[in-house]
């Protein structure tokens, strides 16, 4: 049973390269709030948190960077071929993590929280949870994804995979199973079915509104507006960027769709996520005869309201070179120019670094004073 008093919590695990995050994704669509306790994890040892210090002391400089912060590739592949060193690292990191997501919980303004973990099972993580969820798919699909998706040789693959307790073992603990064998659509149907089943009990309110701003709705796409929103991305980058619904479907993997309709018709959207308290707004389409400024004050008020109630700290917006160009308007909008270089905080460049698409530039505001994690 949840320790948090009018929150349903939703504890997501599965083996590497199974999809979690795809499936934790389609669960923030569907109106829950959502933390990636992995993601914590990297911030809790970042220059300056408090588990920067205890885990260079452990393993030695030699992990750092030439930055000064630890180099997470250099440390993965050290405690993923040493248990002893991987159970020293967590008993540093999981207390922290822990920490870190009572105080998201008792934050969060949704009744559904979704906690993902790939080692949930193995932590006090699952001891806040109402039930699990685990996600599986065959090791043929893995190997696939990690070669594919992360550039791995088949052999780093099978190394990362056979390092990891066997999945069977996480499927019995499941009151959910998630099969994941490659299609969005059956994916998402498996979700949203497993979903009815809580909000049958649970009064759940949906994640975004439609929100009118004169003749302008913004509403969140949804699967089933793949199609109008592919045709709509090729339209307006001059087939720069061909999609089909089948390419919308798979991205609603990685991030929402905000659509702006101006008199019943679509004339805007963004695409955009927020991952490790970050908003990024990586997609910003809007029809040339829209009024600019009420079209992207529309889009960008609802990027910003979602992205609070995600409790993010920062708001980062890569438009194109022609909107990015008009200066005065987003200084209107509390936005300013910068280089992922200037934004201070790791986690922020890092968001900025990993997001930019080529050819943009990057917009940032602070969306709040407190820094949501300085507690940890």
């Amino acid at each position: 049973m949840s320790r948090s008093p009018g929150k349903y919590i939703i504890g997501l695990t599965g083996n590497i390269a199974t999809g979690k995050s795809v499936v934790r994704r389609m669960l923030e669509h569907l109106g829950a709030y959502t933390i990636d306790a992995d993601s914590l994890g990297h911030r809790a040892i970042a220059k300056g948190a408090p588990g920067y210090k205890p885990v260079q002391n452990l393993f030695g400089k030699w992990i750092l960077g030439h930055d000064g912060e630890i180099d997470r590739a250099k440390l993965a592949a050290l405690v993923f071929r040493d248990p002893n060193a991987l159970e020293q690292l967590e008993d540093i990191v999981h207390p922290l993590v822990g920490q870190a997501v009572d105080l998201f919980i008792r934050r969060a303004r949704q009744k559904v929280v979704v906690v993902e973990a790939i080692k949930l099972l193995e932590s006090n993580l699952k001891t806040s949870c109402n039930t699990i969820w685990v996600t599986y798919a065959p090791e043929t699909i893995q190997v696939e994804r990690l070669v594919r998706k992360r550039g791995m040789t088949r052999a780093q693959a099978l190394e990362r995979i056979h390092a990891q307790s066997p999945q069977s073992e996480k499927v019995s603990a499941a009151g959910v199973v998630i099969h994941n064998t490659g299609s969005y659509d059956d994916l998402w149907k498996q979700v949203t079915a497993a979903w009815k089943q809580i909000s049958a009990v649970i009064d759940i309110e949906p994640a975004l509104q439609e929100e009118p701003s004169g003749e302008l709705k913004v509403q969140r796409g949804r699967p089933r507006d793949s199609q109008a929103i592919a045709e709509l991305i090729t339209r307006l980058s001059k087939g720069q960027r061909r999609m089909t619904a089948e390419n919308v479907m798979e991205a609603f993997g990685d991030k929402a769709y905000l659509m702006l309709h101006s008199n019943g018709k679509l004339v805007g959207l963004v695409g955009w996520q927020v991952e490790n308290l970050v908003a990024r707004t990586t997609d910003l389409f809007l029809d040339a005869n829209v009024d600019v400024p009420s079209a992207l004050q529309a889009l960008v008020n609802e990027v910003e309201r979602a992205s609070h109630e995600l409790q993010s700290e920062a708001s980062l917006i890569f438009p194109r070179p022609d909107l990015a160009a008009n200066n005065a308007l987003w200084k209107k909008l509390g936005y300013e120019q910068r280089t992922p270089q200037t934004l201070g905080v790791q986690a922020w460049q890092e968001a900025a670094t990993e997001s930019m698409p080529k050819g943009t530039a990057l917009y940032f505001k602070l969306l709040r004073q407190d820094r949501v994690l300085r507690p940890i």
